[in-house]
């Protein structure tokens, strides 16, 4: 009679255990460990806490494996967003090509509105020395609208710059080809007067030597550093774009004197800020020998 009750309590257990061990995976556990105890420490086995046993660590497993898989799908669904957002696996980086298309981009930023205006007056030139020459160079008419396409050339010339300085359209090409196209309009409009007789030719030479001089200066010294541009250089090439203008226009009477002046003035800014870039130029020139000496002593010690 103790052995029926004991086998039933058995099953019982075993009953037990198994809805424990489908119910939380913690008590399954607790009661598989029990089990195997009692049955190793009894040394008779037990069907019914065994298969219990058995029964609930299956579930452990099941569950162990289910829930590392979620891990798993989470660390795949974590790298897939990974890579779906850099194109590469670890982490938001740059792709390879980035600086090939910036370089691209820098590239087809030369076409701008700041270098359209810089090849405008350019092709303003050839134009404004055909009015000028039109019917022998004496024609109001004529003179007229060559007036009118230095003054066009001369309002690009401020406007050309502002916008590549503002809006970061400085490019090599604008670089080179602006102040060609300054010289360029402002030299054909002085050779064609000297050559017509409204203007002497030193004063010609005296402007045109300033400007190649002064360029040529620039590219000299440029590996000890740039010389900036000073205010009497843009107030000296606003005072003669105003003198040539009006010695391009057929005036007479008081507006002539008024333009003989206005020239004197701009010869004079002209020299007098030639010979303070002459001066700036020599400083910059010593000061670069001298970082350089200086740099030479520090690496010998």
């Amino acid at each position: 009679m103790t052995g029926v009750p004991a086998s039933a309590a058995g099953g019982t257990s075993s009953a037990n255990g198994a809805p424990a061990s489908a119910g939380s995976g913690a008590a399954s556990g607790g009661a598989s460990s029990r089990g195997m105890s009692g049955s190793v420490s009894g040394g008779v086995p037990s069907g019914g806490v065994s298969a219990g046993g058995a029964s609930s660590g299956g579930a452990s497993a099941v569950g162990g494996s289910v829930g590392s898989a979620s891990l798993d799908s989470a660390s795949v669904g974590s790298a897939s967003s990974g890579v779906g957002e850099s194109g590469l696996p670890g982490g938001p980086r740059p792709a390879r090509g980035a600086k090939v298309v910036a370089a691209a981009v820098n590239q087809a930023s030369v076409w701008n509105i700041a270098n359209f205006l810089t090849m405008l007056r350019l092709l303003l030139v050839p134009g404004f020395v055909a009015l000028m020459l039109a019917d022998g160079g004496y024609d109001p008419a004529m003179r007229s609208f060559a007036w009118a396409a230095f003054a066009i050339a001369m309002i690009t010339d401020l406007f050309d710059g502002h916008l590549a300085r503002t809006y970061d359209l400085v490019t090599d090409f604008g670089k080179i080809a602006d102040p060609i196209a300054d010289k360029a309009i402002m030299g054909a409009a002085l050779i064609c007067l000297s050559s017509l007789g409204d203007l002497p030719w030193w004063v010609t030479v005296v402007i045109l030597g300033r400007e190649l001089g002064i360029t040529l200066l620039r590219f000299l010294v440029i590996r000890y550093g740039v010389i900036p541009a000073s205010r009497g250089g843009k107030l000296k090439t606003l005072t003669q774009g105003v003198a040539v203008g009006m010695y391009v226009l057929a005036l007479t009477g008081w507006l002539a004197t008024l333009r003989f002046w206005a020239m004197a003035a701009a010869v004079v800014l002209t020299v007098l800020t030639g010979l303070d870039y002459v001066r700036q130029a020599i400083v910059l020139r010593r000061q670069g020998i001298a970082e350089r000496m200086a740099a030479s002593e520090e690496t010998e010690a």
